[in-house]
């Protein structure tokens, strides 16, 4: 069964992975919506993590916990891109310059927006705590952008050794990720766990590899076997580790997220060899034509609809509760459980508007260049340095916010905006062939291939 559609460039789209790639994007939106509760007393808006009152919700992080299919998608989507590029005979600076910038000109937008929100704050008076907890809400997202940016600029490397080590690679990773943890956990060296953002969601993305060239989907059976085998190990690790059911990591003394557990991956190896054995099914339903358009249309929207998602509990927050418009009943409670529907369509009703007017305003970004020099000797060691400025501003900016103390963290905006120019500086324009392979971050790919892919085996171009 085929489940491919020609794209606007006339490469072939993999529909798929634009499926999977909407339903995790709702899911996100779904789970941070659900779990965050917003109160208002004594004159001062706040927000509650629902985690905490309600004892069994931690299983609810089970089912919300997408991200390794952003990472399997994402892994799938570069080796497409990488490998068209580099048969028209493109090199990494290019490939990666151009996969970084289609996902950094949203996020600018988005930070710039930002950072015009805070500052007409702070001119109206908003309290400091209640504007770094505001500015705090709608930057955690932005965790997800320097690691993958990282696995960008990584790819090519990553990929030449799935194909000469296959699966060595992911497993090599996943025993040095325990590792990791046996070092956090046993002698407690915190700083050593950071490690684990490459290791852990890098192996996540390298599982996309080898999806992408059959590895995975190569005998029937083959996700089944992984789901089943995960399952299990991940069972062990809740029932005999220290590591919690919490796939989110919120409000734990050991969590799975910050940094990334051995637990993790095991749930996100489970979920993958899911997502792989339910591929055919999802390729035959995307024959029927009302499903793909609604696919189709959603999914170039993804990027925007994760970095705006938290934007609209900021407004609903500040336009009904001071005013009583939206009761305030004890979180885990039937009522509150039933408002939940409400809160859901409110939100949704002002998230729609919002991403079509920030997407008619991102819509001239595609015609921008993706870089503004000439390229020289010097444009790798550019775009390395561009790039790690870039990530560590955004790093900063997903564990502070946007109003740390009530102020701009203007450090971090600094290492990004200063990083963004020297990767615009690191060479010209892409040809128009690589400008359309595909999106940066997993979030919107193009997956550009040069034949078409039959579900759950993908073949390279």
């Amino acid at each position: 069964m085929v489940s491919a559609a020609e794209s606007a460039d006339g490469r072939t789209r993999i529909r798929y992975l634009d499926l999977f790639r909407v339903l995790a994007i709702g899911a996100v939106v779904l789970g941070h919506w659900l779990l965050t509760d917003i109160t208002y007393r004594s004159g001062q808006l706040s927000g509650l993590d629902a985690l905490e009152y309600v004892g069994w919700g931690r299983w609810l992080t089970l089912p919300f916990q997408v991200m390794p299919v952003f990472f399997l998608v994402g892994g799938y989507a570069n080796a497409i891109s990488w490998t068209a590029h580099r048969e028209q005979g493109y090199g990494w600076t290019s490939w990666v310059r151009t996969r970084a910038m289609r996902l950094l000109w949203p996020t600018t937008v988005y930070l710039t927006v930002a950072i015009g929100a805070v500052t007409v704050a702070r001119f109206a008076g908003v309290n400091a705590t209640t504007l770094a907890q505001a500015g705090w809400l709608v930057a955690m997202q932005l965790w997800f952008l320097p690691v993958y940016l990282l696995l960008i600029a990584l790819t090519p490397a990553l990929y030449a050794a799935q194909r000469r080590w296959g699966l060595a690679v992911p497993t090599v990773m996943a025993l040095g990720a325990a590792g990791v943890d046996a070092c956090v956990l046993g002698p407690h060296l915190p700083l050593i766990g950071f490690a684990n953002y490459l290791l852990v969601w890098g192996s996540m993305h390298q599982w996309g590899f080898a999806w992408h060239d059959g590895t995975l989907t190569s005998r029937r059976c083959r996700p089944y076997a992984i789901f089943a085998g995960s399952t299990a190990l991940l069972c062990g690790l809740l029932a005999w580790s220290p590591f919690p059911v919490d796939m989110i990591g919120a409000g734990e003394r050991i969590d799975n997220t910050t940094p990334p557990s051995i637990a993790l991956l095991a749930f996100a190896a489970a979920q993958i060899g899911l997502v792989l054995a339910v591929t055919p099914a999802a390729a035959r339903l995307l024959t029927r034509p009302g499903v793909w358009r609604l696919v189709s249309r959603l999914n170039p929207m993804a990027v925007t609809i994760y970095l705006w998602h938290m934007v609209p509990v900021l407004i609903v927050a500040v336009a009904f509760y001071p005013t009583g418009v939206m009761p305030q009943p004890s979180i885990g409670s039937g009522l509150w459980w039933l408002l939940r529907l409400a809160w859901f369509a409110v939100l949704t009703a002002v998230l729609i508007p919002l991403v079509a007017a920030v997407n008619r305003l991102e819509r001239p970004l595609v015609r921008l260049p993706t870089g503004i020099a000439t390229a020289g000797p010097w444009s790798p060691a550019l775009l390395a340095v561009g790039l790690a400025a870039v990530m560590a501003g955004l790093t900063r900016l997903a564990i502070a916010g946007f109003a740390p103390s009530g102020q701009l963290p203007a450090l971090a905006l600094a290492a990004y905006a200063g990083g963004l120019v020297l990767v615009l500086l690191s060479g010209g324009a892409q040809p128009s062939v690589q400008s359309r392979a595909g999106d940066a971050g997993g979030l919107r790919a193009a997956a550009g291939a040069s034949r078409q892919a039959p579900a759950g085996s993908a073949r390279q171009p």
